[in-house]
């Protein structure tokens, strides 16, 4: 060994972030290990090796039984034991690059790193990131998005494992510190947490809500976050492949809270139910549809941010429920305008959160008696049966209903009339009659 080896030992070092004395000590146990073998030792003890971190020389001995050292000629050792020093350096030097890189990733879990998309395998991502080829499973990955090898993947590093003969680094595009994070990369005042993200919410590729609120009176969060004309939300916005970003102000109060999730859709009151831990959100009937959101979708993010269950109803239906409630209790003996008034504020404006709360919370919290309170409760049970079969009926006839209305645009979209379907029906009808009475030919 010479200086040329030190210096490749060195490049080894710099490149792969190993330390350069443990590489040389791996170094001199391969060398010991390699005289073991050819002198046939099984005493761990009988040999030493050490080699000038200077010059690269390498002195190898053996040690008698009184302690006395004798130098062993490496060229003695043959052709063997150095293929043994060599597969034994080369083991140990995996085992360094490993440990090296669990410790390395293992610190910047968490962090937003940028890559290259490498190719896909059984569905799951794989990407060059620095030195380490990292995966991102299915799971992690935004719906609909495809890479080609050679794209820059920007992701996060999820998970790092410790997988015997390999360092696993998990990513992720779909996880909400994603988003979080590309945020502290876009606004400033997000990294420097003088705005800080408070709750947030996603369903990756379709839409993400965030409660942003600030530390300074003067920096308005929402403001920040979007930029100006838009800029920094845009730049995260393209980063997601077009994902809506609802950036809403956070504020300590559950109803008002709830109230700024459901946005863009306008509430008129918010009434909770902290025995259910239950929002009933009331909004106009022209608010409806924006505040349920497609397929649900703003209605299930706002409940998600906030860490309530929300429901929502437009006045009339408010109202009828709280008529139920009326109709059903008031004409109960003991039962007091007082009462009623106090399970309103409870947040209990149906039959069926009445039922659902059950006896000790009308005792405890409205000052029913036990009886009253029994007699309230199964009251309310069998009017919920009631108007659970209203709903059933109502929601049936509500399907008819858009069936038809469906079927009626089509045959305006398809250019037929009623008379056509009418005809196609009979001959249908008839063809099918023919078919089960045997006379189909």
């Amino acid at each position: 060994m010479n200086r040329e080896t030190l210096a490749i030992l060195d490049s080894i070092a710099r490149d792969r972030n190993i330390d350069r004395e443990l590489l040389i000590h791996d170094l001199e146990q391969a060398m010991v290990s390699a005289a073991r073998k050819h002198f046939n030792s099984l005493d761990t003890e009988d040999f030493g090796c050490e080699i000038d971190r200077a010059t690269g020389a390498i002195t190898l001995w053996r040690e008698d039984e009184d302690g006395i050292r004798s130098d062993v000629d490496l060229k003695s050792l043959g052709r063997i034991p150095a293929q043994t020093a060599k597969q034994v350096m080369i083991q140990r030097f995996r085992e360094d690059e490993r440990n090296s890189l669990l410790e390395e990733f293992g610190k910047r879990q968490g962090e937003l790193v940028t890559g290259t998309a490498a190719r896909y395998e059984g569905g799951a991502l794989m990407v060059q990131i620095e030195r380490i080829e990292g995966f991102m499973p299915r799971s992690e990955q935004i719906p609909g998005e495809q890479f080609q090898p050679g794209d820059r993947v920007r992701c996060l590093i999820l998970d790092v494992r410790d997988a015997t003969s390999q360092v696993k680094v998990v990513l992720s595009r779909a996880h909400p510190d994603f988003i979080r994070k590309l945020f502290e990369a876009e606004v400033p005042e997000v990294a420097e947490r003088v705005i800080e993200i408070k709750a947030m919410s996603r369903e990756p590729g379709f839409r993400t809500k965030l409660a942003v609120s600030s530390v300074d009176s003067k920096v308005d969060p929402v403001g920040a976050c979007v930029g100006v004309r838009g800029s920094r939300i845009r730049n995260i916005v393209d980063e997601l492949g077009g994902e809506k970003i609802d950036i809403v102000r956070w504020n300590e109060s559950s109803q008002v809270l709830i109230a700024n999730a459901l946005k863009p859709a306008e509430v008129e009151e918010v009434s909770l139910c902290f025995e259910l831990g239950r929002g009933t959100i009331i909004v106009r009937e022209d608010q409806l549809s924006l505040a349920i959101g497609r397929r649900g979708q703003n209605v299930r993010l706002a409940a998600r941010l906030t860490g309530w269950d929300v429901d929502i109803l437009t006045p009339a239906e408010f109202e009828r429920n709280l008529q139920a409630i009326e109709e059903t209790v008031r004409p109960l003996e003991g039962f007091t305008d007082a009462m009623l008034d106090k399970m309103g504020a409870l947040g209990l404006i149906s039959v069926f959160d009445i039922e659902e709360v059950g006896v000790p919370v009308l005792t405890a919290e409205i000052g029913m008696s036990e009886e009253l309170a029994e007699q309230v409760v199964y009251a309310c049970s069998e009017k919920g049966k009631i108007v659970a079969e209203e709903q059933r009926i109502a929601a049936e006839e509500d399907a008819v209903r858009k069936a038809e209305d469906m079927q009626a645009t089509d045959l305006l979209l398809g250019g037929g009339t009623a008379r056509d379907t009418a005809v196609q029906t009979d001959a249908g009808a008839e063809s099918a009659a023919d078919s089960i009475l045997g006379g189909g030919n």
